[in-house]
């Protein structure tokens, strides 16, 4: 059976990336360019949107990071980084995999702001703003889950929620200076040394999606 995960460096798409590493399953790495091969026929009838990630199981296709571990973790049990229903940690871990989204989405307005959009006159200032002071809020929610000194985000221990948000840290302290957060900046320190989260990161030379560790707000 062919696994295959169709991957942009720094996307979204590092979230399955990760957990696939952490789940030890064999798969074929597809890494797609932003400027290109997002956007040709071919690539669409797997992801009709043109985004990454999208997973190729066998004969099942799916895209959406969120969908993509629910799959995983139901289709693979064995593994251990789900929470299966009946789990009673299954709604707080629910919880988690989409607030990662929550968390995303306030980070692609910024990489829009910051990254996509190259000149100063096709930005916001006040979007860039308000979008940093909503991802901050986000933040502040980690860092209370994470108050009690817990290493992830669960109490029984790492799962695969801690990829998907897990990422949406990474991306996050491209904006938001994580000092503010220590539970979070600890969090991500533990993270950051799993092989896994390593290895998912792009490699010297690869295509990135950001090209400065910070992106400071404007002062207009």
């Amino acid at each position: 059976m062919t696994r295959r995960l169709h991957h942009g460096w720094e996307s979204r798409s590092t979230r399955s990336l990760a957990l696939l590493y952490e789940m030890g399953l064999e798969f074929e790495l597809v890494v797609h360019s932003f400027r290109k091969s997002l956007y040709n026929d071919d690539y669409r009838k797997l992801s009709p949107a043109g985004r990454v990630p999208c997973l190729e199981d066998g004969d099942v296709v799916v895209f959406e990071t969120g969908a993509i571990t629910e799959y995983l973790v139901e289709t693979y049990p064995e593994c251990g980084l789900g929470r299966l229903p009946g789990d009673p940690e299954r709604v707080e871990w629910l919880q988690y995999l989409h607030f990662a989204e929550t968390i995303g989405q306030h980070i692609a307005t910024l990489t829009q702001h910051h990254v996509v959009l190259r000149e100063d006159w096709m930005r916001s200032p006040t979007v860039m703003k308000y979008e940093t002071m909503r991802l901050k809020r986000t933040l502040g929610v980690l860092e209370q889950g994470l108050s009690d000194g817990r290493d992830y985000l669960l109490a029984s221990g790492f799962s695969a929620i801690d990829t998907n948000i897990g990422y949406s840290v990474y991306g996050a302290a491209h904006f938001v200076r994580l000092d503010e957060f220590p539970a979070v900046a600890a969090y991500w320190a533990r993270l950051s040394e799993r092989p896994a989260f390593r290895k998912a990161l792009p490699p010297e030379g690869a295509e990135r999606l950001y090209h400065k560790d910070f992106y400071e707000l404007p002062d207009a």
